[in-house]
């Protein structure tokens, strides 16, 4: 019976551990389809607290509440058209803006580029970048 609980424990115990986070740009294609479906809440899942944020400046998503708000102000959704992995946990990544619901994008067609770094599953930095030239729209990659 002692043997039987000590197995049960151990087995707990390793399947506590096998989780597997998701890969950067697994997390990041969630993240633009969460916010072509216009899902600010799932979107807003996907950032870890503290994320940072350099678009126009600098911020701190430092809540939940701040990242939903931030997800929701982003006026254009994307396809994503390229991801290029730098390491384990960074991307750059190619976006073709297009509208999302309830949102007007100015963009559309245009093309916008974003460094995404990626701990544990969640997003921790969101830098939008210029779109490297071999990324420009005519140049094959």
């Amino acid at each position: 019976m002692k043997a039987a609980a000590i197995l049960l424990a151990m087995l707990a115990l390793a399947g506590c551990g096998g989780a597997k986070s998701a890969s950067a740009p697994e997390v990041v294609r969630a993240w633009s389809a969460a916010l072509d479906r216009n899902d600010n809440e799932h979107a807003a899942r996907l950032f870890a607290g503290g994320a940072q944020i350099v678009q126009n400046g600098e911020q701190i998503l430092q809540t939940h509440a701040d990242a939903v708000r931030w997800n929701a102000g982003l006026p254009c959704g994307g396809r994503i058209s390229h991801i290029e992995v730098h390491g384990k946990d960074e991307v750059l990544a190619i976006f073709e803006l297009r509208n999302r619901p309830q949102h007007r994008c100015d963009g559309v067609g245009a093309s916008a580029a974003a460094i995404l770094r990626v701990e544990h599953g969640r997003i921790v930095l969101w830098h939008q970048t210029v779109v490297p030239e071999r990324f420009a729209p005519g140049q094959t990659v």
